[in-house]
């Protein structure tokens, strides 16, 4: 018999045409997402015109990533989606430091550096020395742990937004915590910068009359056997934008003094002159048994 597509039979014969899908969580999810688009078409009212600019929209979007530019996480992260999803994941022991959105401009291999090395390969910004340890919500170090970090530089920029000026690497590092599970490195003090609007976010922004601003932050991933890895960041104290970061990605407990400081024996600790601005950040992470 032939089936007639009307406005809620068509709804109807997407969601059957889903109930052999093996995967139970497969199912549920596109089950989900096809009741949740039809009822949005419906509710609005969705026209032809703008479903197919809907459509060029997400194409653009697709056209727009490379090896060094995620713009579906760009969008992700407007439309406040990924930090939704960071929330309803990021339930936490009790001290355990708060995770918060991975961004668009990790790279899977930061180059790996020893401790105390310096991040800041192009200068021009202020001198800043940030340290801490990984431990467990319990309060045990963890020695061996990783530290992925990367930030902007001092004038907003990340690395691979300035390929010609900026050295690969630059404002990234690698780095493993000794036997008290401590970190430490050399960098500069990042600035709130704009996130990328050259593309078809930038447009989106435009549109709703956004402005594309971060506060200045920097990012960490932290790893360590038995724990849940932690994504998360230290925001600069007093800058700009913490009330309206344009990804919704600011939490109060992680906004840290950028503290400046002319101590000359921690001026010799961690090989900078004085003065300097130091920032202490512990990663605590939580186990996962």
């Amino acid at each position: 018999m032939t089936t007639d597509a009307t406005r809620a039979d068509v709804t109807e014969q997407a969601l059957a045409s889903l109930r052999g899908t093996a995967d139970p969580r497969l199912r549920e999810l596109l089950t989900g997402l096809v009741r949740h688009l039809h009822d949005f078409a419906r509710e609005t009212r969705l026209t032809q015109e703008e479903w197919e600019h809907a459509i060029a929209f997400l194409t653009a979007t697709g056209r727009t990533c490379t090896d060094t530019r995620q713009e579906f996480i760009l969008l992700s992260d407007v439309l406040g989606l990924s930090m939704l999803v960071e929330t309803l994941n990021g339930d936490r022991a009790v001290g355990a430091t708060e995770s918060t959105v991975l961004g668009p401009f990790h790279l899977t291999e930061s180059p790996v550096r020893a401790l105390g090395d310096d991040i800041d390969l192009v200068g021009g910004g202020e001198r800043c020395v940030v340290s801490g340890r990984v431990r467990s919500a319990d309060g045990t170090p963890l020695p061996g742990a990783a530290v992925d970090v990367w930030q902007a530089d001092g004038k907003g920029y990340y690395d691979v937004q300035q390929p010609g000026v900026q050295p690969a690497g630059n404002g990234r590092g690698l780095f493993t915590t000794d036997a008290e599970g401590r970190f430490w490195f050399r960098t500069c003090v990042p600035a709130a910068y704009p996130i990328p609007t050259d593309g078809p976010v930038g447009g989106l922004l435009r549109a709703t009359g956004r402005h594309p601003y971060r506060p200045a932050h920097i990012h960490f991933i932290a790893a360590a056997e038995g724990h849940r890895h932690l994504t998360t960041h230290i925001f600069v104290a007093g800058g700009d934008y913490l009330d309206s970061d344009a990804v919704f990605a600011v939490k109060q407990s992680l906004v840290e003094d950028f503290t400046e400081t002319d101590d000359p024996a921690l001026a010799r600790e961690f090989g900078v002159d004085n003065p300097f601005r130091h920032a202490r950040f512990d990663l605590v992470l939580e186990r996962t048994a």
